[in-house]
C-alpha cells in the first residue's frame, strides 16, 4: 500500500531531509586521504545526535553503523571501519538517513578522494546525471516505471550498466515503504504517481557488469567484476506541480 503524506507529514519529511543533506555537507571536508571510514561514521553519528535525530541505519536489521560508506567497487551498504582508510584516487558513496520527529530523510552522495582517474570521474558524473534524469520524469499521473526507463536510457548508451539487485523505495515514518523504485525497465508500467507520494531515487551505476555479490558480512555488495560503481540518492515528494527534492544539497 502506497501512503500519501499529509501536509503535516510532508513538513516533517522536509525537516528530516534537510538534516540528512546537511550531514553530507558537514562531512565533505573530512573525506580526505588517510581518514578512516569509521571516522566519517562517528562524525555523522555525532552530528545527527546533536540535531536531535536518530541515524536510521544503526541496528536496522542488524546493520552495525550509523551510515554506509561504499568505496570503489562497493555498490552499496559498505560498513565503516577503523581499518578502512581512504586513499588518493578512491571514490566513495556516503549514505545518510536521519530520523527526525518520527520521519525519515534519506540521501547519498559520491565524493572523490583527492585526484581520481578520468574513468572514475566520468562514472560519478554520469551517475549524477542519471539521478536527475529519473527525477525529471516525476509528475502526477506519470508511472513509476518511467523513472527506471529514463535512467537506463541515459547510461547504457554511455557504456555503463544499471544495478538490478537494489532499488529505491517509498519512505516516511518507515525507512522502507511501497512503492519499489526500479532504476531500469519499461516506460509506462507500474503505479501512477500521485500527489503526496514520497520515495527515494538512488541509481547504482557500474563501469562494468550490473551483476553484484554480497560479501560474507551479509551487507557489503560489490560488483561481480570488481569494477567501479557509483550512486547518488535523493528523497522525492510528488506535488501538484511535479516534484520536490526533500533532500536538497549544494553538493549535487
Amino acid at each position: 500500500m502506497i501512503e500519501l503524506k499529509s501536509a503535516k507529514a510532508v513538513e516533517k519529511m522536509r525537516e528530516a531531509g534537510r538534516l540528512a543533506a546537511a550531514t553530507l555537507e558537514m562531512i565533505q571536508p573530512h573525506v580526505q586521504p588517510g581518514v578512516s571510514t569509521e571516522r566519517l561514521n562517528q562524525l555523522c553519528h555525532d552530528f545527527l545526535i546533536e540535531h536531535k535525530a536518530i541515524p536510521a541505519p544503526l541496528n536496522y536489521r542488524g546493520f552495525p553503523k550509523s551510515i554506509c560508506t561504499s568505496i570503489n567497487e562497493v555498490v552499496c551498504h559498505g560498513i565503516p571501519s577503523e581499518a578502512q582508510i581512504l586513499a588518493e584516487g578512491d571514490i566513495i558513496n556516503v549514505d545518510v538517513t536521519a530520523i527526525l520527529d518520527g520521519y525519515h530523510g534519506d540521501t547519498s552522495c559520491m565524493f572523490c578522494v583527492g585526484e581520481v582517474s578520468k574513468p572514475a570521474r566520468d562514472l560519478v558524473e554520469a551517475t549524477k546525471q542519471a539521478l536527475y534524469a529519473g527525477i525529471r520524469v516525476c509528475a502526477v499521473g506519470a508511472r513509476i516505471g518511467d523513472i527506471g526507463h529514463a535512467i537506463q536510457s541515459l547510461v547504457e548508451p554511455m557504456g555503463y550498466s544499471v544495478v538490478r539487485d537494489f532499488t529505491g523505495h517509498g519512505i516516511g515514518r518507515r525507512f522502507h515503504e511501497d512503492p519499489q523504485i526500479l532504476h531500469y525497465g519499461k516506460k509506462g508500467v507500474g503505479p501512477r504517481m500521485r500527489e503526496g507520494m514520497t520515495f527515494t531515487i538512488e541509481p547504482m551505476i557500474n563501469l562494468g557488469t550490473w551483476r553484484v555479490e554480497v560479501m560474507e558480512d551479509n551487507w557489503t555488495a560489490v560488483t561481480l567484476d570488481r569494477k567501479l560503481s557509483a550512486q547518488f540518492e535523493h528523497t522525492i515528494l510528488i506535488t501538484a506541480e511535479g516534484y520536490e527534492i526533500l533532500t536538497p544539497s549544494s553538493l549535487f
